[in-house]
């Protein structure tokens, strides 16, 4: 075994030991990723939208549509002045107790707004990146978009 060999292997069966920690930056991005689990949540899966007869612009603004098995999240992106702009609706499930809440959650931040009677929201000045729609339903599991990047609005979903 040469030289070179000896150590990648004393590195490698030093990590497989647990010797060596895990950098600090991975320990952090772990933590922050595990921050953004919703347990109990239902996924809402991407729907196809047809774009609107005589829209000029593929890009602006840009319409997702989210269903789960009773409810759909439309959420419209647009960009103004190098941030987000979010419009959107849900749609579906029972009412009876009010339309519940949304969050719209950034990897940083998240912006609380309660839909109005016909399930319309906004928000304005979002930073621009990756962006998710939760909403909280009373008596109900949650619904969450997936991840949506608002950095490539003129593009295919990632």
């Amino acid at each position: 075994m040469s030289e070179f060999d000896e150590a990648y292997l004393l590195a490698a069966l030093r990590l497989g030991a647990g010797v060596d920690p895990a950098p600090l930056a991975v320990s952090a991005a772990a933590r922050a990723a595990y921050a953004l689990l919703l347990p109990g949540a239902v996924t809402a899966r991407p729907v196809p939208v047809s774009r609107p007869a005589g829209a000029r612009s593929p890009a602006e603004p840009r319409l997702h549509r989210f269903a789960a098995p009773d409810a759909t999240i439309d959420v419209e992106l647009t960009h103004a002045d190098g941030r987000i702009d979010v419009a959107g609706q849900v749609t579906g499930g029972p009412w009876d107790e009010g339309p519940g809440r949304i969050e719209i959650r950034t990897l940083h931040d998240r912006w609380v707004r309660f839909p109005t009677e016909t399930g319309h929201f906004a928000a304005t000045g979002l930073p621009v990146g990756w962006l998710s729609v939760v909403w909280y339903r009373a008596g109900l599991p949650a619904v969450a978009t997936r991840w949506m990047n608002t950095r490539r609005l003129d593009e295919a979903d990632d």
